[in-house]
C-alpha cells in the first residue's frame, strides 16, 4: 500500500483498488483507522483524539488532492503537517 503522507508519527497511505467506500488508511503507532476521503470521518478503526484531530486538519488541507487521488487512481505524495506550518510562518 503507498504511502501517500507522514506527519508527527502519522503514516497515511491509499490502496488504489480498494474496496469501497473510497477511503485512506492511517496509522499512528499501534493504533490504525479508514477514513473517508470525502468527509474525513472514520469508517472503522481508531485513534487517540491528538492524531484523530491532525489527520482531520491534514485531510481538510488537502482534501481536493485526496480526492483527486482516489478517482483518479495516480499515485502523488502529499506534503504533511509540518511543511504546511513552516511555509505559512506558524
Amino acid at each position: 500500500m503507498p504511502v501517500i503522507s507522514r506527519f508527527y508519527g502519522i503514516i497515511i497511505k491509499m490502496y488504489f483498488n480498494d474496496h469501497l467506500p473510497a477511503h485512506f488508511h492511517a496509522m499512528y503507532g499501534e493504533y490504525s483507522a479508514i477514513i473517508d476521503v470525502y468527509n474525513g470521518n472514520i469508517i472503522e478503526g481508531d485513534l487517540p483524539k491528538r492524531a484523530k484531530k491532525l489527520i482531520n486538519e491534514w485531510w481538510k488541507i488537502n482534501k481536493d488532492s485526496i480526492i483527486k487521488m482516489w478517482e483518479s487512481k495516480e499515485f502523488n505524495n502529499i506534503k504533511g503537517l509540518e511543511w504546511y506550518y513552516v511555509s505559512k510562518n506558524y
